[in-house]
C-alpha cells in the first residue's frame, strides 16, 4: 500500500491545502483527496508540480506500507 503523507509536508512547509492547490493548479477538494489518502491516482506531472511547490521529493510525502504494517 502507499500512504500520502502530504500534510506532513504541507505543515513542514506551512502552507493551507487552498495555497498549495491554487499554485498546483488542481482543486482544493482533490488535494483534500490526496492528504486524506482517498486518491486511486496521481498524474505524475501533478506530483511533480506538488514537489515543485513544497520543494521537496516525491518519497517525501508518498511512503509504501507493506500489508503487515498497516493497521495504524
Amino acid at each position: 500500500m502507499i500512504r500520502v503523507e502530504l500534510n506532513v509536508m504541507m505543515a513542514k512547509r506551512n502552507i493551507t491545502t487552498g495555497k498549495l492547490a491554487k499554485l498546483v493548479g488542481i482543486t482544493p477538494a482533490n488535494i483534500s483527496i490526496l492528504k486524506t489518502g482517498k486518491a486511486r491516482a496521481i498524474r505524475f506531472s501533478t506530483l511533480e508540480k506538488i514537489c515543485q511547490v513544497l520543494d521537496c521529493q516525491p518519497g517525501d510525502i508518498l511512503r509504501y506500507v507493506p500489508e503487515s504494517e498497516d493497521f495504524d
